[in-house]
């Protein structure tokens, strides 16, 4: 190329690729790994994208990521009002 820098622009996934990702974490109630999670998923995701994902919802705070696998850690604002009022200090 003469003078011309390629900029590669990265892949970012589909929001209903997120949200399939999303479901299956909160579906396995449980620490699952990833290989796991790939064959649960509904539609096949590459891995890179679902790396991706993974570490979005972990920056997100809605998932952690263990040496064992990922697990669904988030609640929303109102159950856990409703755990504060049923005794859970936090």
């Amino acid at each position: 190329m003469t003078g011309v820098q390629q900029t590669q622009l990265m892949h970012s996934p589909r929001l209903a690729t997120v949200l399939m990702v999303e479901e299956s974490l909160k579906q396995a109630r449980q620490i699952i790994k990833i290989a796991e999670l790939k064959r649960r998923l509904p539609k096949k995701v590459m891995h890179s994208t679902l790396l991706q994902i993974l570490d979005y919802l972990q920056q997100s705070g809605k998932i952690l990521i263990t040496t064992k696998g990922a697990l669904w850690i988030y609640r929303p604002p109102s159950e856990l009002e409703a755990m504060k009022k049923g005794g859970l200090e936090i």
